[in-house]
């Protein structure tokens, strides 16, 4: 399935404003904006953290699977996808996030 077909299976965002991801030590790592570009993040991470509670591994390697074909682009070109760099290290360290949902 395609990135846009991943996303008609996920919970609606239309209740967030934002998304932001603690680090262990209590701080905001990133801030994830529903906004146009960026939509699409916001939805596969707050569906995986729903699924799973935090983005923590298991979440992270779903991640890069319901990123479908930007995960390959991503994992070609370093820095041009944030949001799945994000997943990748998650992976990479086993350090994971604790999601706030900013409500809209």
């Amino acid at each position: 399935m395609t990135f846009a077909d991943n996303l008609k299976q996920l919970p609606s965002i239309a209740h967030i404003a934002e998304l932001q991801l603690i680090d262990a030590d209590g701080n905001v790592a990133a801030s994830i904006p529903n906004a146009p570009g960026k939509a699409g993040s916001v939805t596969v991470y707050n569906g995986l953290f729903v699924k799973h509670g935090s983005i923590n591994v298991a979440a992270a390697e779903e991640g890069l699977q319901l990123f479908a074909e930007h995960t390959e682009d991503a994992k070609a070109r370093p820095g041009a996808h944030p949001n799945i760099d994000r997943l990748l290290e998650v992976i990479a360290s086993g350090k994971g996030y604790e999601v706030k949902v900013v409500a809209a």
